[in-house]
């Protein structure tokens, strides 16, 4: 394994909206990937984004079928898109999670910042 793949940094982005079973597909994968590179000692960091920053609220419940598994990497949330989780009405949600609400640029996560400091980025 050469020494990049050793110390990689990858930022994950959830994009999937809570109304479908695809978008439960997509945000557990998300996660299980976060967990995966959290155990192999990666630097690894999960953003939630666009329609995805609903799912903090439905994932705090005890009762989803996936909080098991978020427990597991919450530790790795490192916001939320402030304009998104606006728009999409989850910013008291988000708030009530105590995940930070996140304004780089234009209310948005930076994804320039991410990609400057070595992230790849992953989206779901």
């Amino acid at each position: 394994m050469s020494a990049s793949e050793k110390d990689a940094k990858i930022a994950t982005f959830v994009f999937a909206d809570t109304e479908t079973n695809e978008g439960l597909g997509r945000v557990v994968n998300a996660m299980i990937t976060v967990k995966e590179l959290k155990q192999a000692g990666d630097e690894v960091r999960l953003y939630f984004d666009g329609t995805g920053t609903k799912w903090l609220a439905e994932l705090s419940r005890k009762d989803h079928i996936a909080h098991p598994l978020y427990e597991s990497v919450k530790d790795r949330v490192s916001g939320a898109c402030l304009f998104c989780a606006t728009a999409f009405g989850a910013k008291s949600s988000v708030q009530d999670c105590k995940v930070e609400l996140v304004d780089e640029f234009e209310q948005h996560i930076s994804v320039k910042k991410l990609m400057s400091d070595g992230f790849r980025i992953m989206n779901f």
